[in-house]
């Protein structure tokens, strides 16, 4: 699948800020035989002073800007073409759950994807017992690591209810759970707590989904998303499978990656300092157009 990606970010602030330094990740990633990343821009109104790239730890591309003068509002926008392949799902040659410690302790590498850098709290997530508790229960009635976590997927789209302005980005995965409704970050969090819970590795996956619109409507410009889906490491034959628990699915060819982390801390679409004296209100706006 050929898409064509369009993001605006805008930031609208009380008072002028100054002093601005930002790290940017929205830049899709290009994943061996998962999605390539043909061409990509980021434009800045105000332009930045200071502008550059690194890769960081987990392979996810961020942009570092630096503002001196004053500004009352900040534009970021990306275009991008990403060819995402349709990969079929794969064949579920993964371990019972009291195995897969044994591929994890055959695993010695500490490269970015090893499992190991996803078994424990993070930043955003802490492991609780109400959470592990109610992912061992797809973990009972399952045989295999891969349908476990397939049944953990179906049971968060089934048990919580999808609620914008519910929660927002500070909410706890204890809070959601608590809550039973939040946004996609909050199943992605909740998912992975419950996973790394009960000893399956998990990480965080942020990107855009191509949404389509009621049969006879017409797609609305900017009625896309940003995203969050979650993926877990299956074993040494499987490797990482990414789920979605908001849709209740497989993340497919309508997922486009822009990076993976240990929680939305690791790759969240913008973060820095300035200096201010009121608060800020942001919005957003994504296309994502299918090329034929």
């Amino acid at each position: 699948m050929l898409y064509d990606v369009r993001l605006e970010l805008h930031y609208d602030y009380d008072a002028p800020v100054q002093g601005g330094r930002h790290l940017v990740r929205v830049t899709p990633a290009s994943i061996p035989g998962i999605q390539r990343v043909i061409a990509a821009t980021l434009r800045y109104d105000p332009r930045p002073v200071v502008e550059s790239q690194f890769v960081d730890f987990f392979g996810n591309h961020v942009t570092s800007i630096v503002f001196q003068d004053a500004h009352d509002t900040l534009d970021i926008r990306l275009s991008a073409r990403v060819l995402v392949e349709d990969i079929h799902p794969p064949a579920d040659l993964s371990p019972p759950l009291e195995r897969l410690k044994d591929d994890i302790a055959r695993t010695w590498s500490l490269t970015p994807d090893s499992p190991h850098h996803f078994l424990a709290p993070s930043p955003r997530i802490e492991i609780s017992p109400a959470m592990t508790e109610y992912a061992r229960q797809s973990v009972e009635r399952t045989i295999s690591v891969q349908a476990a976590v397939t049944d953990f997927c179906m049971s968060i789209n089934r048990d919580f209810v999808y609620e914008s302005g519910a929660t927002d980005v500070e909410t706890t995965p204890a809070e959601a759970f608590a809550l039973k409704k939040g946004v996609c970050q909050d199943f992605a969090h909740v998912m992975i707590a419950g996973l790394r819970g009960v000893g399956i590795p998990a990480g965080y996956v942020s990107g855009f989904l191509r949404t389509n619109p009621p049969p006879g409507k017409p797609r609305l410009e900017g009625a896309d998303a940003m995203h969050a889906w979650v993926r877990a490491w299956c074993g040494l034959d499987v490797g990482w499978i990414e789920f979605d628990p908001t849709n209740a699915m497989l993340a497919g060819p309508d997922h486009i990656t822009i990076g993976h982390g240990r929680d939305y801390a690791d790759i969240s679409p913008i973060v820095g300092v300035l200096r201010t004296s009121g608060s800020h209100e942001a919005k957003q706006a994504v296309d994502v157009v299918r090329v034929e």
